[in-house]
């Protein structure tokens, strides 16, 4: 009869078989009410599921994040549940679970309107009150195929005939409606209460743009009410700071269809904050001792056959030219390059550490359904850095690394940062198990020697090396992953990279790959987000307007503006003539940190009126005094949010 150990360590002993639900129950009735899955030794369960003898069992709840998991993909089923209620013609194919929410896809002959929307998350509640129970089958493949070929489900049939002929299948019910998939699931649809459908796009059938455009509905489900509101509070923040919107208003950049989906224009004043930007990255670079990069655009293709992007990387990389009969690519990387430099000649280990860095430009081919803003995009420039070094230097160097990546992320804003070290994966990695075991430690040593908290991503690392991942959180809370530290055990020996050691053999020289913003456009794409287009003073496109009262000040405005742009600083003149308090408002809504008025006062005593976008007003200063406290603000580089 099974035994069973639990999370605090204690055991239950019982008589005859028992699943995952009979424990929760056996446990308390108040955990039995609140369960919607299990785990049986590390793998996450339905209720139902029998439990074998001398299991671990841990019982999952909505507040666990596992257990929201399942939540979510359960809500994503209730969805396809009431889109077949509703619309009996429309096709299900497959709906995943992703961040804070879910989506499915479905085959129908119109448009999904909102009003549609709206019908479905009320059937969707009406499923839910009848607490229909979740039941799992398994059926052979082949009857699978069957079933659904003979309900109109052709999306679902042709996913099931691509499973091998003698697997099994598994499905599950709730109600009339029956779908496939592995599971798990909560017990019955009466567990999910807290769900949002949020908005309806277009998605190619797997994914691949030479195949029909299906309709994605997309949905967010939580623990409970609260928790919803709270992330719907979030998202409707989201939408007013979505960087699409605020980068056409305040005129940073576009993105010209003309010219191809997914590359970026950078219009002048998103021009000049990219180049206070890179200022301000070489100047940290310089300070840790790098060296700079300029690499070509494009390269011999046997280049990346040799670095193994040719067949490790191929679906993101652009097709071949042929130039003079040969075939040349597009650089997706900047590291092979850097390979290339440090092999131009024989290096001693007293060359080493060598630190090299590039602000590179690369191209990705990303599908058109997937570009989103600068977040997304085809074309975009690296903040590529490569370290080669010594074994016994590995540490150290990961520390700098540590140490400047958190310099220059909290010097934009960003106080939290989480950090996550990925270790080898199970199934597919190169070098022993010896080196990745020193990689992994010198990676770990460099965060606690720092006193720095982090996660560990189990078989989460590159197949040539581990990883640090760094993650921010921007000023709502959401996570972003810009930056990371990666060691390569596999570039320097495909290159065959060496150095004269002190006895005078050849050595391998360990290579780290390091990226702080991960890419300008992207990074571009968070600050503003981050900030909500009101961009601290050191970074803002126009730093201070200056706006005459009447035409009889017009002209020491303009001797203001370009006082101030011999200081160094981003300002104009407004000599429109419209009412000030018209070109104040005009201005805040731009997001200009000062706007500057002078009148007839001002003008006479060399002062000017100063007022922030936030609508404090600092009153008439000495000019002199402004350019102090604006030179203070910019060479400090305060970054502090407004609301």
């Amino acid at each position: 009869m099974p035994s069973v150990t639990l999370p605090d360590g204690s055991r239950k002993h019982y008589e005859q078989p028992v699943t995952v639900g009979d424990i929760a129950a056996d446990i308390g009735s108040g955990l039995a009410k609140n369960a919607v899955a299990g785990k049986v030794d590390g793998q996450v369960v339905d209720l139902s599921h029998t439990v074998p003898d001398n299991a671990e069992v841990a019982i999952l709840t909505p507040s666990d994040e596992e257990g929201l998991e399942v939540i979510r993909h359960s809500t994503a089923h209730l969805l396809a549940e009431a889109v077949k209620e509703l619309f009996p013609e429309a096709q299900v194919t497959i709906g995943p679970v992703i961040e804070n929410g879910f989506y499915y896809d479905f085959a129908y002959h119109r448009s999904f309107t909102p009003e549609d929307l709206e019908a479905i998350e009320a059937k969707m509640a009406e499923i839910a009150e009848r607490d229909e129970p979740v039941k799992r089958d398994v059926w052979p493949r082949d009857e699978a195929v069957r079933y659904f070929r003979e309900h109109g489900e052709v999306y679902k049939a042709e996913i099931i005939s691509e499973i091998p002929d003698n697997e099994e299948v598994s499905v599950y019910w709730q109600g009339d409606f029956v779908d496939l998939c592995r599971g798990p699931h909560v017990p019955s649809t009466g567990k999910l209460k807290s769900f949002k459908l949020t908005k309806v796009s277009g998605a190619y059938w797997r994914g691949d743009a030479r195949n029909e455009m299906l309709q994605r509905i997309y949905g967010t489900a939580w623990s409970d009410n609260k928790a919803l509101k709270r992330y719907l509070k979030q998202l409707e923040e989201a939408e007013k700071r979505d960087h699409r919107r605020l980068g056409k208003q305040l005129e940073l950049f576009s993105i010209q269809e003309d010219a191809g989906g997914g590359l970026v224009f950078w219009h002048p004043k998103g021009a000049r904050i990219r180049r206070r930007i890179e200022e301000y990255w070489r100047s940290e670079h310089e300070r840790s001792g790098y060296e700079f990069l300029y690499t070509p655009h494009v390269a011999d293709y046997d280049l990346w056959r040799t670095s193994g992007h040719a067949d490790f990387y191929s679906d993101s990389m652009y097709p071949a030219m042929d130039v003079e009969g040969h075939p040349f690519e597009i650089k997706p990387m900047n590291c092979p390059f850097h390979v290339l430099v440090y092999k131009d000649e024989l290096r001693s280990y007293r060359d080493l550490p060598i630190r090299w860095a590039e602000l590179g430009t690369v191209y990705r081919y990303e599908m058109s359904g997937s570009l989103h803003g600068l977040m997304r995009v085809r074309g975009f420039t690296q903040d590529d850095a490569h370290i080669f070094c010594r074994e016994d230097q590995l540490e150290a160097e990961i520390g700098g690394v540590l140490e400047l990546t958190m310099r220059v992320l909290r010097t934009f804003g960003f106080a939290e940062v989480d950090l996550y070290l990925a270790t080898r994966p199970e199934d597919k990695s190169v070098g022993s198990d010896a080196i990745w075991d020193k990689a992994t430690n010198a990676l770990r040593g460099a965060i606690e020697s720092r006193g720095l908290d982090y996660h560990v991503e189990e078989g989460g690392g590159a197949f040539y090396g581990p990883k640090i991942d760094f993650k921010i959180r921007d000023a709502i809370g959401r996570q972003w992953q810009c930056s990371t530290v990666q060691l390569d055990f596999n570039l320097p020996e495909r290159f065959e990279l060496e150095y004269v050691d002190e006895s005078s053999a050849r050595a391998r020289p360990i290579m780290i790959h390091r990226a702080i913003f991960g890419s300008l456009e992207r990074f571009f794409g968070v600050l503003i987000e981050h900030y909500a287009g009101k961009f601290p003073t050191w970074l803002a496109p126009l730093q201070a307007q200056v706006l005459p009262i009447t035409d009889d000040q017009a002209e020491y405005a303009e001797e203001v503006a370009s006082r101030l742009k011999a200081e160094g600083f981003w300002a104009e003149a407004d000599l429109r003539n419209e009412k000030v308090g018209f070109k104040i408002r005009q201005h805040t809504m731009d997001k200009v940190p000062y706007m500057l008025v002078v009148g007839d006062q001002e003008k006479a005593a060399g002062q000017v009126a100063v007022r922030q976008r936030t609508g404090e007003d600092l009153g008439a200063m000495d000019f002199d005094t402004f350019i102090d406290r604006l030179r203070a603000e910019v060479d400090t580089k305060q970054t502090e949010l407004e609301g």
